[in-house]
């Protein structure tokens, strides 16, 4: 018996939707500014990033960490309130293989991808608790030498960390996105902790394709997301670059004046890591972090491999 055409897709189409396509890492994080000459003298010359065109928003600028990762920039719509994030990005094989996976186990997928003039292809979605949540399909040659030095290439800039190694965000309830996270996605389990040994407030877990994580900021105090103060929704949501030495990096920040009115406090987090952190003028957090802990972690050890400068998994 043979198949028809339109059985055949059918059934390729069928087979894919069943099949969650690698999620390979980070690929961005969106955030809005109030003022854009102020954000880019922020990210290019405190970050040291390097500014370019928006592929997918003609109101929006690029500020690259690497070839592939990069952190967006948009204008404030006036209903943001106290919040700076507009979505977070992950980097998937296949944009056309996730959205059908994805609206085969029910999520709200728009009817097509969208291709970006770089060669790039994209949807976003709602997490559980109404995130937006976009999936990247990076142009052909960023594919094509993933994991490789090509992709710390760029030039023009001085990125203080060459990676994204993770992304933070407000999470109400950690079983309810874990649901999408980990049940769907394939998340895995990184590290989790919290102020006190007895509660949780962080949880980490790795993309399943690599090693850039996504943690949950679990908040468990009164009143949705726009309600809460901007410096401390600042500090939820933020993104985290990898360096391998605090101690070098922030003696670089302090004396090239890239710190701002940062007190230049480098600290061992409660993960054992020495981290550091600063803030954009709109208060989103950068959080430098080391790649690899320096003292015992509490609360949970480290359950997968730790990312690495090359962002080898």
């Amino acid at each position: 018996m043979r198949l028809s055409v339109t059985a055949l897709a059918f059934v390729t189409i069928s087979c894919a939707a069943q099949t969650r396509p690698a999620i390979l890492g980070i690929s961005h994080m969106a955030v809005y500014t109030s003022d854009s000459a102020k954000a880019e003298h922020f990210y290019v010359h405190d970050v040291g990033l390097v500014k370019g065109d928006d592929p997918e928003r003609s109101d929006g600028v690029r500020y690259y960490v690497n070839e592939e990762q990069f952190i967006e920039v948009l204008p404030m719509p006036a209903d943001a309130g106290t919040n700076r994030l507009d979505h977070l990005a992950y980097m998937t094989k296949s944009a056309e293989q996730m959205r059908l996976y994805l609206g085969a186990h029910g999520v709200t997928v728009p009817d097509k991808v969208q291709h970006s003039s770089d060669g790039s292809a994209w949807f976003d979605v709602q997490d559980p608790e109404n995130n937006k949540v976009e999936f990247v399909q990076p142009p052909t040659k960023i594919l094509a030498t993933k994991n490789t030095a090509a992709l710390y290439s760029l030039t023009g800039g001085d990125p203080i960390g060459r990676r994204m190694i993770h992304v933070g965000m407000f999470v109400r309830s950690r079983e309810n996105e874990d649901k999408f996270y980990r049940e769907l996605l394939g998340f895995q389990p990184y590290w989790y902790g919290g102020m006190h040994a007895d509660h949780t407030d962080w949880v980490s877990q790795q993309v399943p394709d690599g090693h850039d994580w996504l943690e949950y900021m679990v908040y468990n105090g009164q009143g949705a997301p726009d309600h809460i103060a901007q410096q401390q929704l600042g500090v939820l949501n933020h993104f985290s670059l990898g360096v391998v030495n605090m101690e070098k990096t922030v003696t670089t920040l302090y004396a090239e004046d890239r710190l701002g009115d940062a007190a230049p406090r480098p600290q061992v987090g409660r993960d054992g890591k020495w981290q550091f952190n600063f803030y954009d003028p709109d208060l989103t957090r950068v959080e430098l972090m080391e790649f690899s802990a320096a003292a015992k972690p509490c609360c949970s050890e480290f359950t997968a491999g730790n990312p690495t400068p090359e962002g080898q998994p």
